[in-house]
């Protein structure tokens, strides 16, 4: 596994950044936006969007990455829908962890909090909305070493249609996790050699992390109120980079993760022989993972596409780069700046809110999706991919 795959995130902000105090700061934002602040697009769903955080601990193994912790603490962000949108704006990041995404890029030109700035469309802790058991439950991972933030753009947007999500900072892997009394995790996994081994360490924890939160947010004893509208029948997870990757690995460890979607990561712990027979999706960057194109990263999926015995696709999006499918990129494209990707990331956005809450809806919710069935007029930018013949229309 190569690890330049899961930081060009972090070099892309490190580099919008960079450019923009060079150009003199950032423009202006657009009309929707509060003066020169970053924001998030709005969400597209009917409902208005609750969030809040917990601070859950498993006493049942230690941390895998920090030596003498006997029990695995995480944060997890929950998005919902609300009928109360009163109150406060959530707060993306916290100055601290803005400060130290930062430092992690070298960038100390740019005030450091800079991203705790910016403007969410979330309601901080909002009264959920819903009947018992009636929302279906998407858990997302991020790439190695982003906050679990940095797919905020999605989890709102699943939440206006009627979803509860559930974003995981898995703790020491990421640059800054806070704690509800103020001590903040740093990147411990950074410092470990970054061989085969470490890879599967780290897919193999991150199934653990979204099991354990499962048992949280649906066992009787969960400390959100909000998980009584859970539907413990249609869970589904989806993943940016090795958060994609860990899809695979957490649908293999667990049976309650009926759907996934891996965006753009390369997969590291093999479908085993035996096969995977519940719904997957594959969405990544046409330059990155066409079928037919080489060793590397598209073979992993080639790999893996032959032991999925499912409903399956393979989806590929021209122009886009990694760092298109999450938040990061939406920041470079506020900021008018060229990081490398021909198709825009307003655009990009679209691209992975539509084709992802598309498949949910089809798999979580049974309505057809003529979407999912082949190209489309509205977005040719997205290609499906048939890798048997090494070809994608």
């Amino acid at each position: 596994m190569n690890p330049a795959i899961f930081r060009r995130g972090l070099t892309v902000a490190t580099a919008l950044l960079t450019l923009a105090v060079g150009l003199g700061g950032p423009p202006a934002a657009a009309a929707d936006g509060p003066g020169s602040a970053p924001y998030l697009p709005r969400p597209t769903g009917p409902s208005a969007v609750g969030t809040t955080s917990l601070h859950l601990t498993d006493d049942s193994r230690p941390d895998p990455w920090a030596s003498g912790v006997n029990a695995r603490e995480l944060m997890v962000s929950l998005w919902y829908p609300t009928a109360s949108p009163n109150g406060r704006r959530a707060q993306y990041m916290t100055p601290t962890e803005s400060e130290l995404l930062l430092e992690e890029g070298g960038i100390t030109s740019v005030p450091l909090d800079v991203l705790s700035t910016t403007r969410t469309n979330a309601f901080a802790d909002a009264r959920p909305a819903g009947h018992t058991r009636s929302l279906p439950l998407v858990v997302l991972s991020p790439g190695f070493t982003k906050p679990r933030t940095t797919l905020t753009t999605l989890a709102e947007d699943l939440a206006s249609h009627g979803y509860v999500v559930a974003a995981i900072d898995h703790t020491y892997e990421s640059v800054a996790t806070t704690f509800p009394d103020g001590r903040v995790a740093t990147c411990t996994a950074c410092e470990v050699p970054h061989d085969e081994a470490f890879w599967n360490r780290l897919v193999t924890s991150r199934a653990a992390d979204v099991s354990f939160v499962l048992d949280e947010l649906t066992e009787s004893h969960t400390e959100w109120d909000g998980s009584r509208l859970i539907d413990r029948s249609r869970i589904a997870m989806a993943g940016h980079s090795v958060g994609g990757a860990s899809a695979v690995t957490s649908m293999l460890a667990d049976p309650r993760v009926r759907a996934g979607i891996d965006i753009d990561g390369t997969t590291q712990v093999p479908i085993p022989d035996s096969g995977l027979s519940r719904p997957f999706l594959f969405l990544g960057r046409e330059a990155q993972y066409s079928p037919g194109s080489g060793d590397g990263a598209v073979a992993t999926w080639e790999r893996d596409w032959q032991r999925l015995t499912g409903w399956k696709r393979w989806l590929v999006v021209a122009g886009a780069e990694h760092a298109s499918f999450t938040d990061i990129g939406l920041l470079a494209e506020q900021l008018g700046i060229d990081i490398g990707a021909e198709l825009p990331a307003a655009r990009a956005s679209e691209i992975v809110r539509r084709y992802s809450r598309t498949f949910l809806d089809l798999h979580l919710r049974n309505r057809p999706q003529p979407l999912l069935d082949k190209p489309s007029m509205r977005y040719p930018q997205v290609h499906f991919c048939t890798p048997e013949t090494s070809t994608c229309v």
